[in-house]
């Protein structure tokens, strides 16, 4: 495998010309006169440092090794103790966490960046952090002053672990379903009974204590979702001075054996009357863990987005030292006994592809990024409702998109690869292994497309996509030599959520048998907006720096040979519901 090179060129390209941010950030309050493009650029340099240097080197090994279950605790494999500390004593752990407990308060836009760094150099790794900034968001949000005074610190240095305890073998998407169950114990205190299974990060030997946010039911809870509650559940007991006291009644009873992210310690966990905390109102559970998804839910979206990114480098640098044969127009190497097969129309195929969607990701991951920024930290009301309306429509798309073109992309790279990528020594299988969970947790994409048709869309009547929609084709005038494909484009989209908004008023079946394709649709067509958008500045310094004249380039291979794609999806989605029913259930 090759050594992982951080894309810090089409990062800075990306935040500082297309998306502008260093002037968003200079009229947030919060950020005003402590953050600007300099600044950024360090963050992102260091980051890229420690990710090469100390986290790249891991990821085969850990994958190897895996964790380990044992009686006294979960063993992570050999170097990622040092890892974590020499990440947590970074501050990386606090990026985006408040100041006032501690955190760096970084906007998301640049910690999207430092999250991509993170899990294209090591996704098993980057789950560790990722779930100890979940755990500190909603403790933020939703905790009271005391809790957040004791836990918040720790998790921002690093000094504790966070774990998101949702799953229950009966409850995966359907939380409503859950069973444990919390008992007050008099003192403010409750007692947890009851067990969860996926838990990443639940027991580990990177910290010496694990904050598990559980979803529990109170004695006295409605049934279904709104009868769920939020909960702290410390892995040791903790002193109000914050020190560590007796372990609590919790145990990891086993650990999953998974098709990849070997190195990420994912437990079924037992709670045996384990004593835990209140967090937010009771019964309000899933809206406080609904502040944690769209961060997280965009988050796994960059987890696609950063395996592709390192396929795309592994498979570059390959297929230019790999010799097969000559090129299709005469020898391009008739100095080597054969030409390297990036000559070969079809090996070009597959890494322009690889190149157009994942920097397109990066631009569109980047873009959701500002908007929570805005929705968090922007001073005017209007403006921060606009925000979330943007998060709200595009979160689903984030996250199930990106994740999907993330597995595409792998598996392009292994394409690329031949038999080499089939096999362990090249790294591509684990790519492979690795990211097809993305796919799958914080909602499988179906469930993304499903919210995003369904309750995005059809329940909303198109409010939020047609204001979206205008911001897109606020942007034709300036597309240049793409503006009638991106405007075919986007009243392709118009019309189909016209289609889907009338039929699946009708009959619910048919937002279900419609919404993959109309997500897929949507991306690509979001996709397009924004690689017109990188085009025109492409093109008016492409004699500056090749750089430029490669992104023009890229922009219109994508626009060329993979923006077609919405056509036969549009095709299938028109097709309707009623070929999913015509075969019984029976037969299937």
């Amino acid at each position: 495998m090759a050594d992982y090179q951080a894309p810090l060129r089409d990062m800075r390209f990306v935040l500082e010309e297309l998306l502008d941010v260093p002037a968003q950030w200079a009229a947030l309050p919060r950020l005003a006169g402590s953050l600007d493009a300099d600044i950024a650029r360090a963050v992102l340099e260091e980051a890229a440092r420690l990710c090469a240097q100390r986290l790249a080197p891991l990821n085969r090994s850990g994958d190897e090794e895996g964790c380990q279950w044992r009686a006294e605790g979960v063993a992570t494999p050999a170097g990622f103790a040092a890892a974590w500390r020499a990440w947590a004593e970074g501050g990386w752990v606090g990026l985006s966490g408040e100041a006032e407990h501690g955190g760096l308060g970084m906007p998301k836009a640049l910690a999207a960046q430092v999250e991509e760094l993170l899990n294209a150099a090591n996704l098993s790794f980057a789950l560790y952090p990722m779930l100890s900034a979940g755990a500190a968001l909603t403790l933020a949000a939703h905790a009271d002053a005391t809790l957040r005074a004791l836990y918040l610190p720790r998790l921002y240095r690093g000094e504790w672990a966070g774990a998101m305890c949702l799953t229950e073998p009966q409850a995966g998407t359907d939380l409503g379903l859950i069973r444990t169950r919390a008992e007050p114990d008099g003192d403010g205190s409750y007692r947890i009974f009851g067990g969860k299974i996926f838990i990443t990060g639940g027991e580990h030997d990177l910290t010496p204590n694990i904050v598990h946010l559980l979803l529990a039911r109170l004695p006295d809870a409605p049934p279904g979702s709104k009868g769920v509650s939020l909960f702290l559940v410390p892995k040791f007991l903790v002193e109000a001075d914050g020190s560590l006291g007796a372990r609590n009644a919790m145990s990891c009873g086993a650990l999953e054996h998974k098709m990849g992210i070997k190195a990420s310690s994912t437990c079924v966990m037992h709670y045996d009357g384990a004593r835990g905390w209140l967090v937010g109102a009771p019964h309000q559970g899933l809206a406080a863990m609904f502040t944690m998804m769209n961060y997280e839910r965009l988050g796994v979206g960059i987890q696609g987005l950063a395996a592709g990114e390192r396929s795309w480098q592994n498979a570059r640098a390959y297929a230019r030292e790999r010799l097969q044969g000559r090129a299709p127009g005469g020898a391009v190497a008739p100095g080597l006994s054969a030409d390297p097969i990036v000559a070969q129309p079809d090996v070009r195929r597959m890494l322009l592809t690889m190149r157009a969607l994942t920097e397109g990701g990066r631009a569109f991951s980047s873009y959701v990024a500002s908007q929570l920024d805005l929705a968090r930290d922007a001073p005017q009301p209007d403006l921060r409702a606009a925000a979330e309306a943007r998060v709200a429509l595009l979160t689903p798309v984030a996250k199930a998109f990106l994740t999907d073109l993330g597995l595409e992309v792998c598996v392009l790279g292994q394409q690329v690869f031949g038999g080499h990528g089939y096999i362990r020594e090249w790294g591509q299988e684990q790519l492979v292994r690795d990211v097809r969970i993305t796919q799958i947790y914080e909602g499988t994409n179906g469930i993304q497309a499903l919210d995003l048709a369904g309750r995005k869309l059809v329940a909303d009547g198109g409010a939020l996509y047609r204001a979206f929609a205008a911001e897109m084709r606020a942007d034709l005038d300036t597309a240049g030599e793409f503006a009638a494909p991106l405007a075919a484009a986007l009243d392709n989209l118009d019309a189909l959520s016209d289609w889907l908004i009338e039929r699946g008023r009708r009959d619910p079946r048919e937002v279900g048998a419609a919404s993959v394709e109309y997500l897929q649709v949507f991306g690509y067509t979001v996709y397009a907006w924004l690689w017109a958008r990188m085009a025109r500045l492409a093109l008016a310094r492409e004699a500056q720096e090749v750089f430029y004249a490669e992104k023009l380039a890229t922009a219109r291979f994508y626009f060329a040979r993979l923006l077609p794609r919405i056509h036969a999806l549009s095709a299938a989605l028109r097709s309707g519901s009623a070929v999913l029913y015509e075969v019984p259930e029976s037969l299937l």
